[in-house]
């Protein structure tokens, strides 16, 4: 359980700390707010996380079914842009574009990016640089020596001027190993208690040869990472390393008691996150030290996060300077100056309503947001957090405008026969150390989720479905009065939306039948000049396709100068080759096809074998990117120009 926040808080720093209330292990939201503060000691911080995991634990350990450590999905899909400004941010110099990104003003992690003089892109533990000009390899570092690189975890990367960071996944949390159960009973599974497994990252110089100048892990799973300038945040989330061994011949009441002793025999070791350091051919080892961790009235214990700094421009990664809270986190978003950090209950809640069919409690439906001031170069300043009512589809449902947050969410049991969910979207502004709701609109979608938010500027577009459609545009030019000003029912639904000029909103999800059984992918470009009746004024629909731009919308790549919409595309039975990235021309009365892009005919493989992940352009080239290689495509002719394989 992450922990249960509402809105009111405040950072002491040094104030005298309180017990912890230990929260009831089935309750989300306190009845009042809370307050952020930092410990005393480590002795009292350690009391503390003591008695708040002991009174959550039970007989399988922390959460449900002792499964506290999954902590659910850190690689939620992430999404694209918010703001008038953001339309562009695809564009992120004349001549090249970048991969899309929330805001222009903070880049994201991806498998590849470019800075329009060079190309670099990491699979399966290489690095690969390529020069655009002369479309040649000229670069190729193996990251990790001898290492299983075909684990199905995704590296990520980011880049300035010479340097490039590599984010790799190659470890978290709730990473276990097999223990004896007593008696001889069962073997089960428990946390490896010893070596630092969590994300590592990578500093590589790319003046000449690509070479690994750093590195850093810590314990925990990475959640996300943004870049603004030369300065890096990571956000990390991490577990206490503690071995609840299952006990065969026991009952629940004595496994409880036993799990509390192991709480209770536990170090600041076993609950801080560890790092190592690479430099210079020296490692050192820290700990992120009680100083640096803060917490809030009613908390688990059960989960940390911690946000870290680093600069591209130094000649190390150096110790991070951690800043870490008490809570959980799953969600990230910035918009350059600020960086929010967001969790919710899902992984906690839903297995057992599901399980059993019932609608979720209130108090269980709340994401909790942090925020935090990231305007200098050193450690993350916290200024506010909060609380609202409802779920997050992913970062796409906030937004930061004209000083407010705008945050969509979705309440209630999405599944059944009898669904009785609604989606709704709130407005904040920070007010001293709490972010203040001070407008809403509820009641989007009843019966449906959200599948895609989208703020553009002083207008909000959800889109909700279960059997069609709705687009609704939200008009949150009046932070204290936003109203719904129109609705657009069409079957099928867009998961990702994104502004593609003055009046036009682009949505990229499924076409689907009146009883809402999905039928392929669909792109569809929406007028919404008038809030008050947006339109659809296009379909390019694709039967039996999917695009892993519905669900992850770095794959999207929107290039303004052409007005060129560029996904891939998995689809069978079309006459065309299974995997392609299909491009098309956005003009005002609907979509033209360019052409289509495959990695088919010069890998070798199976036709259809590798599919296409992202797409750039350079200097009037379209460089699509595979597990195969890269492809160089004109832009003018759709011609294929080269071919650098990289498997």
């Amino acid at each position: 359980m992450g922990l249960a926040l509402a809105a009111g808080l405040a950072l002491v720093t040094g104030c005298t700390a309180e017990p912890a209330p230990a929260p009831p292990p089935d309750r989300g939201v306190p009845a009042g707010g809370f307050r952020l503060v930092a410990f005393d000691s480590c002795a009292e911080a350690l009391r503390q996380l003591k008695t708040a995991a002991s009174a959550y634990v039970g007989p399988w350990g922390f959460g449900p079914n002792g499964d506290a450590l999954a902590f659910g999905s850190a690689e939620r899909a992430a999404p694209a842009a918010a703001g008038a400004a953001d339309a562009a941010s695809t564009a992120a110099a004349p001549g090249y574009s970048g991969t899309n990104r929330h805001e222009a003003g903070a880049d994201e992690p991806d498998l590849v990016k470019t800075d329009g003089r060079r190309i670099v892109t990491v699979q399966h533990g290489t690095l690969y640089v390529v020069d655009p000009a002369t479309r040649r390899l000229t670069g190729e570092l193996d990251l990790t020596p001898g290492a299983d690189q075909f684990g199905g975890v995704e590296d990520a990367l980011l880049l300035h001027g010479d340097r490039a960071l590599v984010l790799r996944r190659d470890g978290w949390a709730g990473r276990f190993q097999p223990a004896v159960s007593e008696g001889g009973g069962r073997v089960v599974d428990a946390p490896a208690p010893d070596g630092i497994v969590g994300p590592q990252l990578i500093m590589v110089d790319l003046s000449g040869q690509p070479k690994i100048i750093g590195e850093y892990r810590i314990d925990g799973n990475l959640v996300d990472a943004r870049q603004v300038g030369t300065t890096v945040r990571v956000v990390v989330r991490s577990a206490p390393r503690l071995n609840f061994p299952h006990r065969e011949r026991a009952t629940d009441e004595q496994r409880t008691t036993a799990n509390r002793e192991i709480i209770d025999n536990a170090t600041a070791d076993d609950w801080l996150p560890r790092y190592e350091v690479t430099s210079g051919g020296r490692t050192s080892a820290g700990r992120v030290g009680c100083d640096r961790v803060s917490r809030p009235a009613v908390y688990s214990g059960t989960s940390l996060v911690t946000v870290l700094s680093f600069d591209l421009g130094a000649a190390a990664l150096g110790a991070g300077d951690p800043v870490t809270v008490i809570a959980d986190g799953d969600t990230v978003y910035s918009n350059g100056p600020r960086l929010y950090v967001a969790n919710d209950q899902r992984w906690r809640v839903l297995p057992i309503l599901t399980a059993r069919n019932i609608a979720p409690d209130p108090r269980d439906e709340t994401t909790e947001i942090y925020q935090f001031d990231i305007t200098g170069t050193g450690a993350p300043r916290y200024v506010a957090a909060a609380s609202v009512s409802g779920w997050l589809v992913n970062q796409y449902a906030m937004s930061k405008w004209d000083g407010h947050l705008r945050v969509a969410t979705t309440s209630g049991r999405t599944w059944g026969d009898r669904p009785n969910s609604t989606s709704s979207v709130y407005v904040l502004r920070a007010d001293g150390t709490a972010l203040t709701q001070v407008g809403k609109v509820t009641g989007l979608g009843k019966g449906e989720r959200i599948y895609a938010v989208r703020f553009v500027a002083g207008t909000g577009y959800v889109v909700t479905f279960r059997q069609t459609d709705p687009l609704y545009t939200v008009d949150l030019r009046d932070p204290g009065a936003p109203k719904v000003t129109g609705e657009l029912k069409i079957n099928g639904y867009s998961a990702y939306l994104h502004p593609v000029g003055e009046g036009r909103l682009l949505g990229v999800g499924q076409e689907a039948s009146g009883q809402g059984r999905i039928q392929g992918t669909q792109i569809s470009l929406f007028d919404v000049s008038s809030p008050a009746k947006p339109t659809r004024v296009a379909q390019y629909h694709v039967r039996q396709g999917h695009s892993e731009a519905e669900f992850d919308p770095h794959a999207f790549l929107y290039w303004p100068a052409e007005r060129l919409v560029v996904v891939p595309l998995t689809a069978h039975g079309t006459g065309r080759p299974s995997n392609v990235a299909v491009a098309l021309r956005a003009g005002d009365g609907g979509f033209t096809e360019v052409g289509t892009v495959d990695h088919t005919s010069d890998t070798g493989g199976p036709e259809g074998l590798t599919p296409i992940r992202r797409s750039l352009v350079v200097d009037g080239v379209l460089w699509t990117v595979s597990a195969g290689g890269l492809k160089a495509t004109s832009l003018s002719t759709m011609k294929t120009l080269g071919w650098l394989p990289t498997a």
